[in-house]
């Protein structure tokens, strides 16, 4: 399926949906074959680990193809002439997507890249305290540890309950960690454990209140949920494109509030004329722009679906697999059913069963892919995520097949 055919195709059926709400979209099958078999996967794998790794769908393929072959005609020519300056395409629509000016947005290789630069960029004091959970990136709390090993900063930690009672809840326990000391807190938009979606813009707009930056990870944020910058009036926002965007893997963005740009020391040293300079972010040596490139293709496959369709697709995926395990003797499902705090990514345990059994038991006896998330002293589960290319067959086959797990 080539570009000018799948945008055409999305086009001719996004025109059937015209007058449906996204929730009503959302349980539209006849719309969601045509998202289907713009991917290439594999289906006699029933692939839901989406969380970790999107596949791009074969348009973004096809895309990365066509610039791999320009950059080897003659690669110094043809990047640095043509495919380079291709990029800032990108950049501004990244830009307009997220709700930024261009000039607030670096383009990475993903979330920990981006983070990482704010992490160990960010002039701290010994003593100074980042508050964040214990349910944040690991390699966001190794960054921050490196920082208290060098510098002497603190690091503190709180945990919470899976699920919460309330978003409100989950905002309250931030400020209760909170001292004067605290001069940022680091907040994932949605959690690689649960996918907790958290009230990032309180969060943001009472800790600009109190002097205290405010740091995202939004690894499963962007493209999933649908928000602008305006939204969170964070100052420091990083995502990977690989996850929900479908883009090619090794792509992600970073957005820095304009006016903090100066105050971020790049990962790697830069010169002094790019101290206001996004771009400085971007300064890792030499890197394959057929991969950025592609990032546009995958920008307008999002669109296409319609970013509000897709989010209630998702949320739909979830609902169906937690409705049919809900109330089975030793499940227990690790996320309430409010929009306010879950949407596509959701997670499950059996009582008495570690999740890493429970992951072998389905790649085995039913070829089903998730992800264990072990949080020790806390909880362990298996992470679920389908993905718009998921059925509600497939969907299904999952919740049977767990059904039988916890049963046997």
């Amino acid at each position: 399926m080539t570009r000018r055919h799948l945008l055409a195709t999305l086009a001719a059926v996004v025109k059937t949906v015209q007058g449906q709400t996204a929730e009503q979209t959302a349980a539209n099958e006849d719309f969601w074959m045509q998202a289907r078999m713009a991917f290439t996967v594999d289906r006699n794998l029933l692939n839901f680990n989406n969380g970790s790794l999107c596949p791009a769908p074969k348009a973004v393929q096809e895309a990365m193809e066509r610039y791999w072959t320009v950059t080897y005609m003659s690669p110094s020519y043809y990047v640095d002439g043509f495919l380079a300056p291709e990029t800032e395409v990108v950049r501004t629509e990244l830009a307009r997507e997220f709700g930024c000016d261009p000039e607030e947005l670096a383009l990475t290789r993903n979330t920990s890249e981006g983070l990482h630069n704010v992490i160990q960029g960010l002039e701290f004091q010994r003593g100074d305290e980042v508050v964040t959970t214990t349910q944040d990136y690991g390699s966001m709390i190794s960054s921050l540890q490196q920082r208290s090993r060098r510098d002497g900063i603190v690091l503190k930690q709180f945990a919470y309950p899976t699920p919460p009672k309330s978003a409100q809840d989950l905002s309250d326990l931030f400020w209760k960690n909170v001292t004067p000391r605290t001069k940022a807190v680091l907040v994932s938009h949605m959690t690689f454990t649960t996918g907790q979606i958290f009230p990032v813009g309180d969060i943001c707009r009472e800790a600009r209140r109190r002097g205290i930056y405010s740091i995202v990870d939004g690894a499963h944020g962007f493209a999933h949920l649908v928000f602008r910058r305006n939204d969170l009036e964070c100052d420091f926002y990083a995502t990977s494109l690989h996850k929900w965007l479908n883009a090619p893997v090794g792509t992600g963005f970073l957005y820095i509030r304009r006016e903090l740009i100066p105050k971020v020391w790049p990962l790697m040293g830069v010169d002094a004329s790019m101290t206001e300079d996004i771009r400085k972010f971007e300064e890792v040596g030499t890197q394959p722009v057929a991969m950025r490139n592609a990032i546009a293709d995958a920008m307008a496959f999002h669109r296409g679906l319609g970013a509000e369709r897709k989010q209630e697709r998702l949320r739909y995926l979830r609902q169906r697999w937690e409705r049919a395990l809900r109330g089975t003797p030793r499940i227990i499902l690790r996320n309430a059913d409010d929009p306010t705090q879950t949407c596509g990514i959701g997670a499950v345990s059996i009582d008495g069963m570690p999740a890493p059994k429970i992951t072998e038991a389905l790649e085995k006896r039913f070829r089903i892919h998730v992800r264990t998330r072990v949080l020790p002293g806390e909880f362990d589960c298996i992470r679920v995520t389908p993905n718009i290319y998921s059925s509600l067959d497939e969907v299904d086959r999952f919740s049977s097949a767990m059904l039988q797990v916890a049963r046997a």
